[in-house]
């Protein structure tokens, strides 16, 4: 079967609760876990309210992700928080979503320097609204010395772009006399990609997608050559531990072979 068919939102049958599956070791668990937090708005149109009452939700379960993750000993959780697309979207919209970051750090940061999680980013950062992106880099530097999980909010983020810039710079290198032609690789673009501070771990293991829609939509496509794609039905904000549990249980089934026959 394709990695890109579609996985349903299994009955959860297993007497074992999530961490007494982690502790008897029965899920294979992916290092970074990358997710595509889809279906905010349809989530508050089914109850009929405003599409800002889903994005609010969807933060919970931002939240409530984020300590499953650090649980399961995942060492990098990516969440596409906000495209370059996302622009276009209404502007009372946007505007919410770019107050979000705010009341979030706000009342999450002591908890997350609780369980030593660190903060970062991707995306280009310096175009968001000035209230937000202080929220952003206040978070950073509160979470800086944090050594476990690392949340990785991409925002502001679009992949092609992120490979346009990469190749700029290589450019210039170029230009400079500082490198040859011949001297890029896959590992020089890989380095000035915005995840190249994640170093081995800067491709995803398992990319998550909510919503029943199954595309990348512009979200780590260098990185994500040899991820798993794990698609679920479930809108973002109804995404909880029996879904974080079935997309593990899926990814310990995978045979990643990274191109290559196994004997």
């Amino acid at each position: 079967m394709s990695i890109f068919a579609r996985v349903f939102h299994p009955k959860k049958t297993e007497s074992q609760s999530l961490k007494e599956g982690l502790a008897a070791g029965s899920y294979k668990i992916p290092k970074h876990l990358a997710i595509i937090m889809d279906g905010n708005g349809r989530w508050a149109k089914k109850r009929h309210l405003p599409r800002v009452a889903g994005h609010k939700e969807g933060m919970e379960t931002v939240k409530r992700v984020t300590k499953l993750a650090n649980e399961a000993g995942i060492e990098v959780l990516t969440v596409y928080a906000f495209s370059t697309e996302n622009w276009s979207r209404p502007s009372d919209e946007v505007s919410f979503l770019m107050k979000l970051p705010v009341t979030f750090f706000d009342t999450f940061v002591p908890e997350l320097i609780e369980q030593n999680v660190r903060v970062e980013t991707i995306g280009d950062i310096d175009k968001l609204p000035e209230t937000t992106k202080q929220a952003v880099i206040d978070a950073k530097e509160k979470t800086a010395k944090n050594t476990g999980l690392i949340l990785n909010f991409a925002l502001n983020y679009g992949g092609q772009q992120e490979i346009v810039d990469a190749a700029r710079q290589l450019a210039r290198e170029v230009a400079a006399g500082d490198r040859l032609v011949e001297q890029i690789d896959q590992e020089s673009i890989a380095e000035r990609l915005t995840t190249g501070f994640l170093g081995e771990k800067a491709n995803p293991d398992l990319i998550v997608r909510t919503s029943g829609e199954e595309r990348l939509s512009n979200f780590l496509p260098y990185q994500a050559a040899y991820s798993e794609l794990y698609f679920t039905d479930v809108f973002w904000p109804d995404f909880g531990e029996g879904d974080f549990e079935a997309a593990l249980a899926a990814y310990t089934k995978r045979d990643r072979r990274f191109g290559n026959v196994k004997a």
